[in-house]
């Protein structure tokens, strides 16, 4: 206890003094957190100003979709392959039963094309994409030129990789 009391004297802090000595360094508050808050919007209403951010005030760009697909394919890709294996695990059954009970719908060869297309292009996507963000994570490729260039290559590339998937 006398070690604390001597720290505290030292530090300039006296414990006798009845107003807020420990506190020295904060600054008072005048308002409270609602206060403020309606002051905010206050102004943000009376000069007329959007919810920032929000969609509608940016321009949209090829990078800003790309990182949008990127974020949605992933939450994608990782949803689907939770849902597989939970249902691999509760289903009853095993696999070639549900390969016929898919071969027993019928589905014409477009639909089972586009579906393959379906599956191809997020994979293909998210794995390109993931490639051009190692090479950022080195520190390449932030001119706004190859941002774009290396965009429409990962874009190119994941259709390609995907047609040639849903034809097989």
């Amino acid at each position: 206890m006398a070690l604390l009391l001597r720290t505290l004297a030292r530090q300039g802090v006296c414990l006798s003094k009845p107003h807020h000595v420990l506190f020295r360094h904060a600054a008072p508050m005048g308002t409270t957190a609602k206060e403020e808050m309606n002051k905010f919007w206050a102004k943000n209403s009376r000069l007329n100003r959007p919810m920032s951010p929000h969609i509608t005030i940016y321009k949209w760009s090829i990078p800003m979709m790309m990182s949008i697909t990127h974020r949605g394919t992933g939450v994608g890709l990782s949803g689907a392959i939770s849902a597989f294996a939970v249902a691999a695990l509760v289903l009853p059954g095993n696999y070639p039963h549900y390969l016929d009970l898919i071969h027993s719908l019928s589905m014409g060869p477009f639909l089972i094309g586009l579906a393959k297309f379906g599956i191809a292009f997020p994979m293909s996507y998210h794995t390109y994409n993931g490639i051009r963000h190692l090479y950022w994570d080195i520190g390449k490729g932030f001119k706004i030129p190859e941002v774009y260039r290396t965009g429409y290559t990962v874009i190119g590339l994941s259709v390609i990789t995907s047609i040639a998937l849903a034809l097989m």
